[in-house]
């Protein structure tokens, strides 16, 4: 049974300052404990997505640069894995919304890049990244099969159900949500409940832990919500998060995936030979 630590918080400007912020935050998580620790998405940036601007990919690090290098010696120091979002540049001109999964020994067990990009007010992010090519997965560490998804992926159900299928433990969702200035608080509640509810779905649908990490305060007019949170394979809140930074600590029992999925088998009822108009994007077309 893994304790894991969800660290939401703030971010600045300055990506180096962001990255000592979070090692210190990661060394008081394990100090706490945690085996698993799960950063926000974009962890060493402010979320940029707000605006086309040429100067940001300037932040964007190599998928073995400072983003990713500064955090591996704190997990083979303290036998941790930890799941790091980051700004990657591929190659000039060719960049990902991505996360390194490190496993406890300091050693990159898996990577993933975001599959959906929004495009939408406030969240403008098609400008920068390029969808994900790396598939669906479930990476193996120390401490179990971790799938992880970023953000937009959280409202696709068919991206919760193929990581589930390759034998994930837990689905981790680093995010970045929150509300435009313009938004009201009526707004936030709905949006808030939403985002909450089809993660939680996801738990129940695949059997298997779901784990959001999203940040908090005021970043150019958006104000996360935090609100981070583990559920369990029934959808029930095993820690939930405020608005305020924080290091949420949950332990998270991977043995319950088995009587869940007794109990309700799903995954042996599915009508797979059914399925196919999943690969059309509307009606037979």
């Amino acid at each position: 049974m893994p304790r894991i630590a969800l660290i939401q918080t703030t971010a600045g400007p300055d990506p180096a300052s962001n990255r000592d912020r979070h090692a210190g935050l990661v060394r008081r998580a394990a100090g706490a404990g945690a085996q698993i620790v799960l950063l926000q998405e974009l962890y060493d940036t402010e979320y940029f997505c707000h605006t086309y601007d040429e100067t940001h990919f300037d932040w964007a690090q190599p998928a073995d640069g400072a983003s990713v290098a500064a955090l591996q010696p704190l997990a083979a120091e303290f036998g941790i894995v930890i799941v790091v979002p980051y700004f990657e540049r591929r190659a000039p001109g060719l960049y990902h919304n991505s996360a390194a999964v490190i496993d406890a020994d300091g050693s990159i067990a898996g990577r993933y890049r975001k599959m959906h990009i929004p495009d939408d007010p406030g969240f403008q992010e098609k400008y920068y990244f390029t969808p994900g090519d790396l598939g669906y997965q479930a990476i193996a560490t120390r401490y179990g099969r971790i799938g992880v998804l970023i953000c937009w992926d959280q409202w696709f159900p068919e991206a919760a159900r193929l990581t589930a299928l390759q034998g994930a433990d837990l689905l981790v969702y680093p995010t970045a949500i929150g509300v435009l200035e313009h938004e009201t608080a009526d707004q936030e509640a709905r949006f808030r409940d939403a985002w909450e509810t089809i993660q939680r779905s996801h738990a129940v649908a695949n059997g298997i832990h779901v784990a959001a990490i999203n940040r908090v305060g005021v970043e150019h007019g958006t104000r996360f919500w935090g609100g981070s949170f583990l559920a369990d394979p029934f959808g029930a809140w095993v820690a939930r998060a405020g608005s305020d930074e924080q290091i949420l600590l949950a332990d998270a029992d991977f043995g319950a995936t088995e009587p869940q999925r007794r109990q309700w088998p799903f995954l042996r009822d599915r009508r797979i030979d059914s399925y196919a108009g999943l690969l059309k994007r509307f009606g037979s077309e």
